[in-house]
């Protein structure tokens, strides 16, 4: 059985939205676009290269997909990121798109988005990799389905933006299980489900 992984950047404030461009995600008046992309190193390429080259499938919410398919399909075939994005399979889950996808290897999620992560995963044999797609992370949390977060944690405040856990959400507790430092400071955090930790007698 396959694992669901997050791998996602988020600030210290726990803001998702946009992290690559200014035209990326503007809801809500988003005036901080691209606030990740003078963090990225080395370090994070490396990162970035090893985890998609140990993944299998990836999951995507609605929005991510449709920026990620405005893009991937159009960089070089030597690019090692494009020939993986373009080349494995990917899994949507959205109310409001309908088949054909149109980003080779896509496919539509039918029915409940739980019930068909849940599904998906009895099926893989690697991971399912979730990038981006906070609503999707969201939706799926209830249900126990993350095995793992991935959470590039770059050392910026932006005081407002689409976060990634909302004051109405799960509650979880995780357990650290790796961390990486880059050159510019932004932490590489490894998370798995985890159980409260023990008070100290008093």
């Amino acid at each position: 059985m396959g694992k669901v992984v997050v791998n996602t950047n988020v600030t210290l404030d726990g803001v998702m939205q946009a992290p690559a461009g200014p035209d990326e995600d503007p809801r809500g008046g988003f005036e901080h676009g691209g606030w990740a992309t003078p963090y990225f190193d080395r370090v994070m390429a490396e990162q970035a290269g090893q985890g998609i080259a140990q993944g299998g499938a990836f999951l995507f919410g609605r929005r991510t997909y449709e920026h990620f398919a405005s893009v991937w399909p159009n960089q070089p075939d030597d690019d090692v990121f494009a020939k993986v994005l373009n080349g494995r399979m990917k899994y949507v889950a959205s109310r409001t798109l309908a088949e054909p996808l149109v980003w080779r290897n896509s496919t539509l999620l039918k029915g409940d988005a739980a019930e068909a992560v849940a599904g998906l995963k009895l099926q893989q044999d690697k991971d399912l990799v979730i990038l981006g797609s906070g609503e999707l992370i969201r939706s799926l949390m209830p249900h126990g389905l993350i095995d793992e977060f991935r959470l590039l944690i770059h050392p910026l405040v932006l005081g407002s933006g689409r976060r990634l856990f909302t004051d109405d959400g799960t509650f979880s507790t995780l357990r650290l299980v790796d961390t990486i430092t880059t050159t510019t400071g932004v932490v590489i955090a490894t998370y798995a489900p985890g159980e409260p930790p023990t008070p100290r007698p008093a």
